[in-house]
C-alpha cells in the first residue's frame, strides 16, 4: 500500500524555469515520495533554462524533461508549503499554508558557471525545508498536521 506523502510542497517563480524548476527536482531526488513536489511559474517561460538543466545534471538529477506550467489557484490550494523565488509572483494566498519567501538570484540569461552557486544555494535550502518537514510530522500525527498560516512579505512593498 502506497505511503501518503507527508506534505506537498509548491515552488513558484516568474518563469517556472530556473530556480523553481531545480528546487523541485532537488526536492524530488532527495525525498522521493515522501514529500509531493509541484512548481508553476506567473508568467510561464517556453522551456526550463538550459544552463539550470545542464547545473542539475552536473550533480545527477535530470531536469531535462521538466516543462513550465502555469500558477493555478488550485496548485496553491493542494499544497501545503509555498515558496515564492522573485518579486512579481502573483501568488494567492489561503489559510493553513505555510508561505516562505526564498531570495535567490534568478539565473535566466546566465551560463552554466553562474547558475552552479545559485544550485548550490538552492539544493540548502531545499535540505532544510525536508529537516522542518520531517521535523513537524514527528512532532504533529499526520491526521492532525496543518501548516501555519504566515504573511508573505513582498520585496515590492508590503504583505500579501
Amino acid at each position: 500500500m502506497p505511503s501518503t506523502p507527508a506534505a506537498s510542497v509548491l515552488f513558484v517563480c516568474v518563469h517556472n524555469a530556473g530556480r523553481s524548476q531545480m528546487a523541485a527536482g532537488f526536492l524530488s531526488h532527495l525525498a522521493g515520495d515522501r514529500i509531493e513536489v509541484r512548481s508553476a511559474g506567473s508568467v510561464p517561460g517556453d522551456q526550463v533554462n538550459p544552463a539550470a538543466v545542464e547545473a542539475m545534471k552536473e550533480v545527477g538529477i535530470d531536469i531535462s524533461a521538466a516543462r513550465p506550467r502555469a500558477l493555478t489557484t488550485e496548485a496553491v490550494q493542494a499544497s501545503d508549503y509555498v515558496i515564492t523565488m522573485g518579486c512579481g509572483d502573483a501568488c494567492p494566498v489561503f489559510p493553513g499554508k505555510k508561505y516562505l519567501d526564498w531570495t535567490l538570484e534568478d539565473p535566466a540569461g546566465k551560463g552554466v558557471e553562474a547558475v552552479r552557486p545559485i544550485r548550490d544555494e538552492i539544493k540548502g535550502r531545499v535540505e532544510a525545508l525536508i529537516t522542518e518537514i520531517d521535523n513537524q510530522e514527528k512532532e504533529t500525527p499526520a491526521a492532525a498536521c496543518s501548516a501555519v498560516s504566515v504573511p508573505l512579505p513582498d520585496r515590492c512593498g508590503g504583505e500579501r
